[in-house]
């Protein structure tokens, strides 16, 4: 019983940690978006939110794989039997699966901001920013209430 209260403790301090990240990525993205003028003042600044937007996204991503490691380890550690009854766990994979999209999809719209390609406005990075909100509160539901399907 101990090793899954750590393993629990470790899965959720990365998963808050990789949030942290994935809820400032997208603000950064609005920030950037809205800066389009070619003046000095707007070059430098989106050079700025350039570094800013890759540091961070490089940042967090470690913080994803080690959610996804001791999210499987929990499951592991529960069991085959577990697993196969949980669910309100396969609808929360299904979400997660969905945020690792949005991680990796994350990384399509650093490059372009990068190699000035973006084409998106601010007001769908600020939808964009919405997504794992929703998702993130879903998933605390499933976890915590756990209910039956």
């Amino acid at each position: 019983m101990m090793t899954i209260l750590w393993l629990k403790a470790f899965h959720i301090f990365f998963m808050v940690a990789w949030f942290a990240g994935i809820f400032y990525l997208p603000r950064l993205f609005v920030y950037h978006s809205e800066n389009n003028s070619a003046t000095n003042a707007n070059m430098h600044t989106s050079d700025t939110l350039k570094v800013m937007e890759r540091r961070l996204l490089f940042f967090v991503t470690p913080f994803a794989i080690f959610t996804l490691i001791f999210g499987t380890l929990l499951i592991s550690q529960y069991g085959a039997a577990w697993f196969k009854q949980a669910h309100w766990l396969h609808a929360k994979l299904l979400l997660v699966t969905i945020l690792y999209c949005y991680h990796g999809y994350c990384f399509k719209l650093l490059s372009d901001f990068k190699h000035n390609r973006n084409t998106k406005s601010s007001k769908f990075y600020r939808i964009f920013n919405e997504v794992p909100v929703l998702i993130l509160l879903a998933i605390i539901l499933l976890a915590v209430l756990k209910p039956a399907f």
